[in-house]
């Protein structure tokens, strides 16, 4: 059942879906938050010291990409505060929406080069790039393919 099988208006559709879609932020906010605390936590840990040159540029250029991933989730409640009562919510959903498709993308890059980061810290860069890789493709098959499966049986 769609969206147009149920009975209300453009403007009660738009509320349902935001209050949907900020559900779903509240929870992976949540988790991109404390992938972002971890990351911040590093260098003062006694062994951040023994990272190599490429681990260290590695890392932050996850700490960036983890505070680019927080800033996109939180740039549909910027914009909500911007078009507040402005009769825009269609298109807040809207940008939300893609906002959030584009942050789970992030997401799933970000935890892929921090499983690297680990694996290369415990055995060596070979085996974390195949772990990596892995990583990569479970999320990609949990983020988008299997939500895409989803979609077109129903």
């Amino acid at each position: 059942m769609g969206d147009q099988a149920r009975d209300e208006t453009r403007e009660e559709r738009a509320d349902r879906n935001w209050n949907e879609l900020l559900q779903e932020l509240r929870v992976s906010q949540t988790g991109v938050q404390v992938l972002a605390g971890f990351l911040v936590t590093l260098p003062f840990q006694s062994r951040f010291e023994e990272l190599d040159s490429f681990q260290r540029a590695w890392y932050v250029g996850l700490l960036a990409l983890a505070f680019a991933t927080v800033a996109v989730m939180l740039a549909p409640v910027a914009i909500h505060r911007r078009v507040f009562q402005s009769d825009a919510k269609p298109e807040l959903v809207q940008a939300g929406h893609r906002l959030t498709s584009v942050a789970l993308v992030m997401i799933a890059l970000l935890m892929g080069g921090i499983f690297f980061l680990v694996v290369d810290m415990v055995f060596d860069r070979k085996a974390a790039a195949a772990g990596a890789v892995g990583a990569v493709v479970v999320l990609a098959g949990l983020l988008y393919v299997l939500p895409k499966r989803v979609a077109s049986t129903s």
